[in-house]
């Protein structure tokens, strides 16, 4: 056996139908929090010792810490943005361990899209744990704009 051949990982053994929606509605609620300026929702999905990178470099570790960051960025410089959210691929590695993407554009406070593109990409490092699925670490990276 070749040891240095690249394996291929992805779960196939567990019906992870369940498992989508339930990851999907973990960012589903990122999202609501973002737009209602709610820090607890947003957070409420992450591990105790979560690691999170922002969208300017920033690596935040532990969930008060995530949650403080939330709470000024969302009364500061977040308090008027919005944005909508698109789950753009759930790998899972393990039947307990996934990684996810998602895609994030601007919008009004109505939903409106101001960005035609996506501005910012997200990884989700998730994982169950109790019967339910976490964010373990999470990365936000800016897109920059079509010229």
């Amino acid at each position: 056996m070749n040891t240095n051949e690249a394996p291929v990982l992805g779960d196939t053994s567990t019906d992870h139908t369940a498992d989508i929606a339930a990851i999907e509605g973990l960012i589903k609620d990122v999202e609501t929090g973002y737009n209602t300026n709610d820090a607890e929702l947003m957070v409420s999905g992450f591990t105790a010792n979560a690691a999170a990178g922002n969208a300017v470099g920033t690596v935040i570790t532990g969930r008060d810490a995530l949650l403080e960051a939330a709470r000024r960025g969302l009364t500061g410089f977040l308090k008027d943005e919005y944005a909508t959210y698109e789950m753009t691929d759930i790998v899972f590695l393990r039947p307990d361990i996934a990684i996810a993407h998602k895609s994030a554009r601007a919008t009004t406070a109505d939903g409106v899209l101001i960005d035609r593109d996506p501005a910012m990409v997200a990884l989700y490092v998730l994982v169950a744990e109790n019967g339910r699925w976490w964010v373990a670490a999470r990365h936000n990276t800016l897109v920059p704009a079509a010229e």
